[in-house]
């Protein structure tokens, strides 16, 4: 810590003199070596950079969004809009996705950014399964691993049993047609889940791989 002098400091000129000016001297405390001139704007172009950067940013996260006036859904001019949450304060603090409502469920789940509640009734009994299925092999894509962990931490086993698919392995006929028309796995993607565009989340397990990991024929 020590006295010091920015304008004695500086290499540049003082105002209103030569280097080193005949500006009266005006000491300051200052727990370092002081800063010329042209690193003091420096520093100021740097904050103004990263303010600006920083607020960019904000406006990018909340136009991820449609404010609820203008999703055609709600009445704009219904005072009652206001006491609604926006779409962007609610979503904006989870992980971030690159397709659909922009948010990675699953993700947000595990890290403990959402908790949504198991059962309603105590009497529910909750049934999480760790297997994975493997589907729509040896196709023109990659087969298809629909893990089960990730579905029941949300969904209770009737909400696609039996109605969707059967509970019996090759009982089921699946369908991008259908899905594309939003039945089967098309209830979901594209409406809450991620959408249809996101092909490789699906088809996610290599022709080749299962291959090689198939018994020998006996």
């Amino acid at each position: 810590m020590k006295w010091s002098t920015p304008e004695a400091a500086s290499p540049l000129p003082a105002k209103g003199g030569e280097a080193g000016g005949s500006k009266p001297a005006v000491r300051a405390w200052t727990g370092r070596a002081p800063m010329d001139r042209r690193s003091r704007i420096r520093g100021v172009r740097c904050l103004a950079a990263a303010a600006c950067l920083l607020a960019g940013l904000a406006w990018a996260a909340t136009s991820l969004w449609q404010r609820l006036e203008q999703d055609g859904i709600h009445d704009p001019k219904n005072p009652a809009i206001a006491l609604l949450q926006q779409p962007a304060e609610a979503l904006a603090p989870l992980p971030r996705d690159t397709a659909g409502n922009m948010v990675r469920w699953v993700a947000a789940l595990e890290s403990g950014a959402i908790n949504p509640r198991t059962n309603i009734l105590p009497e529910t009994e909750v049934r999480v399964r760790d297997d994975d299925i493997i589907v729509a092999k040896y196709g023109s894509l990659p087969a298809v691993k629909f893990p089960h962990r990730p579905h029941t931490l949300w969904l209770d086993c009737s909400n696609c049993h039996e109605h969707l698919f059967k509970s019996k392995a090759g009982a089921n006929r699946l369908s991008m047609m259908a899905i594309l028309n939003g039945e089967q796995c098309g209830v979901c993607h594209g409406a809450v889940a991620f959408p249809l565009t996101e092909c490789n989340r699906c088809h996610s397990v290599p022709n080749a791989s299962l291959l090689r990991a198939a018994p020998p024929p006996r």
